[in-house]
């Protein structure tokens, strides 16, 4: 068994390990402190590296819960479908640690061995062999988890969707639509701009179509949260940018461009199938 200060010392690393596989600081939390319980009642001898024991016990118990989830045919939710509170602690943990958004919601994408191999490996560069241990296979087995995981995740080449997506008119408007700055938005707009929403991401009584750069402009501002929500990815090889806030996947704003300035934009409900590919990230995960 390990001492407490030895455990307190690993959390950060064990919750972050666990955030990233579960996607739920929630979950991640209630896998790390099963994991204290286990290690505290293992009848072993003090491990020469508690941090790697402990990963590779946290690991295992989120790969379980993986497979139960997966055996039960369940599908990651959308945020809409979670708990205020659920996102919301999501969200901050999200932020806290720099976490890409993209990479989130493209880590639900995965199989439950693809998703802990990839983790483990790519983002906390545990070697293949202890991988392999917590997913009680081979090292090779283990290794072609992680190769079409990355596979999965990065179909694209990733300088070219970041180009795609990073317009410049597009990340000005969604800059000055994140801060409120209804000016600015207006200037980045066509006079008869149209924004249309799947009237299942709006509340009642809100128009699912306005058009007129103004008024376009005064209702984003209402969406701001949503907007500081979004990531630039692909979705069926189009650049977009999804709303996922606290990672889970929401909604696909997908804006038009004519002649250097937004002419339509388009809000939908998301859909787990068609995204495939993300930016690199210039901070956190790699």
């Amino acid at each position: 068994m390990v001492s407490t200060s030895a455990f307190e010392a690993a959390r950060p690393q064990l919750t972050a390990v666990a955030f990233r596989i579960l996607g739920s600081i929630h979950d991640a939390e209630d896998a790390v402190q099963s994991t204290w319980i286990k290690a505290s009642t293992a009848d072993t001898q003090d491990p020469r590296n508690p941090v790697a024991w402990l990963t590779t016990i946290v690991s295992r118990l989120c790969l379980d819960l993986l497979r139960v989830r997966k055996n039960r045919g369940e599908e990651p939710l959308l945020a809409d479908m979670l708990s205020a509170d659920v996102v919301s602690a999501d969200e901050r943990y999200l932020q806290q640690e720099s976490i890409s958004r993209a990479l989130m919601v493209l880590l639900d994408r995965l199989t439950p061995d693809q998703r802990v191999a990839y983790v483990l490996h790519d983002l906390f560069d545990v070697p293949f062999r202890e991988v392999a241990e917590t997913l009680g296979t081979t090292p090779d087995n283990a290794k072609q988890h992680a190769s079409r995981a990355r596979r999965r995740i990065a179909r694209t080449e990733p300088a070219q969707a970041a180009a795609a997506a990073d317009s410049a008119v597009v990340q000005a408007f969604l800059a000055a639509a994140r801060g409120g700055d209804i000016d600015r938005m207006v200037a980045l707009m066509t006079d008869d701009c149209m924004r249309i929403v799947d009237p299942a991401l709006i509340p009642g009584g809100t128009s699912a179509s306005v058009t007129g750069a103004r008024a376009v402009a005064e209702e984003t501002r209402l969406f701001a949260d949503r907007i500081r929500a979004t990531a630039p990815m692909l979705v069926d090889g189009r650049p977009v940018h999804v709303i996922a806030p606290g990672g889970h996947l929401l909604g696909v704003i997908a804006i038009t461009v004519r002649e250097g300035r937004v002419a339509r934009i388009d809000i939908s409900r998301a859909s787990a199938h068609g995204i495939y590919a993300m930016p690199p990230t210039t901070s956190g995960d790699r």
